[in-house]
């Protein structure tokens, strides 16, 4: 048997590029996505004397539609002592009238009323702002109108998760499973994103949270000065401050699939785009460390697939051949294809048990292949602040 190299040939150069993307795949999947895949321990439930008082903070901007079936399901929530602070942020539908008919019938609710805008302060972070202030408790806990709690023991779940140093506890919120391909999509990168933020919180190192399922303490908000830092970014009021304030001993997830609060995806496939672009703008003011694990797991992604492509176009000129001339080079490729790909499936399938995200398995290769195509440039229209408002 001999192996004969062709050095200095385009397709051993993007044998290597191919190479090095799969290695790096590799660690991401079983050195950092693993510890959510296989993460096991679960928090011990307080008792009633252990459950100090909270605060859920919503912003609500014309939001009557979803409010009128949130806010019963967080009163009916299972916990001795909690208020709803919500913030009306110049709503133009009937949102102000339903508020003010919840105050007078329930005592739990507090409205906050936004009647003018704040140039200096772009997106939701002056009305959440607002809505901290009014908080009574020290204990804030974050959602949006568009998601619902998936039982009455979600506030439960959330202040079971602090300990005598936390301050943070960040948590995920799945969409709705509906039909269609968009719906497929918007999962399933909710899921590649969660195996990212969640990995990386268990492994010392948070970066993000979510908005629609968040916690912190009022004292860490204030103490940090709020938004203050990157007041005029129209996004970030989860992600930028989590990154900001969250370290490794301040901080705890909430990752099982019967603590979710699960969102409204969208039906638009425009706003869909414009929302995931104003994510990616935030991305340039994260850490350094959180950027280069950003930049390495994109980049080694779309790469993968482009070599590989690549080198099968390129089979009548492999990069080496074995045996007498043998080629035994397209099965190779396809073997260390289909190592990552099983790496790949093994990881997202537990993922998705323990996050409770059902139905991306069979469809896990063309998601994949798909976001392979489109983060790069959702990742430009980031940079560029294309549908950033």
């Amino acid at each position: 048997m001999h192996i004969v190299f062709f050095y200095n040939q385009f397709s051993f150069i993007v044998l290597i590029v191919f190479i090095l993307c799969l290695l790096v795949q590799l660690f991401y999947h079983w050195g950092v996505f693993s510890r959510l895949a296989f993460y096991k321990k679960k928090n011990q439930p307080k008792d009633e004397s252990q459950l100090e008082p909270v605060s859920v903070v919503i912003c609500a901007r014309d939001a009557h539609e979803y409010l009128v079936d949130l806010v019963p399901a967080l009163l009916n929530q299972d916990y001795p002592d909690f208020e709803i602070v919500i913030v009306n942020d110049c709503s133009d539908d009937e949102t102000e009238e339903y508020l003010k008919d919840l105050e007078r019938r329930e005592p739990k609710i507090k409205p906050v009323q936004l009647r003018q805008h704040l140039n200096f302060f772009n997106g939701k972070k002056f009305p959440l702002s607002m809505g901290i202030k009014s908080a009574q408790n020290d204990l804030i806990i974050l959602t949006d109108c568009n998601c619902m709690p998936v039982n009455d023991l979600w506030l439960r779940s959330v202040v079971d998760c602090y300990k005598k140093n936390t301050e943070v506890v960040i948590g995920y919120s799945p969409y709705i499973r509906r039909k269609g391909l968009l719906n497929q999509l918007i999962r399933f990168d909710s899921l590649q994103q969660g195996l990212q933020y969640l990995s990386a919180a268990l492994g010392g190192h948070p970066y993000k949270g979510v908005g629609a399922n968040l916690s912190y303490r009022k004292e860490l908000f204030f103490r940090n000065k709020g938004f203050i830092s990157h007041y005029t970014t129209s996004v970030g009021d989860d992600d930028l401050f989590i990154g900001q304030v969250a370290q490794k001993k301040n901080t705890e997830v909430l990752i099982d699939a019967e603590d979710a609060v699960v969102t409204t995806p969208t039906r638009s496939f425009k706003l869909w785009m414009r929302q995931k672009s104003s994510r990616y703008s935030t991305i340039p003011k994260y850490g350094f460390q959180a950027r280069l694990s950003l930049i390495l797991f994109a980049w080694s992604h779309t790469l993968f697939y482009a070599s590989f492509i690549t080198l099968l176009c390129l089979y009548a000129q492999p990069a080496f051949t074995i045996t007498n001339g043998t080629v035994f080079y397209i099965p190779i490729l396809v073997f260390f294809f289909l190592l990552r790909f099983g790496s790949q499936l093994i990881i997202y399938y537990n993922a998705s048990k323990r996050l409770g995200e059902k139905g991306l398995v069979p469809g896990l290769l063309a998601y994949d292949f798909i976001f392979a195509l489109l983060t790069p440039f959702l990742r430009l229209m980031g940079r560029m602040n294309i549908g950033v408002e």
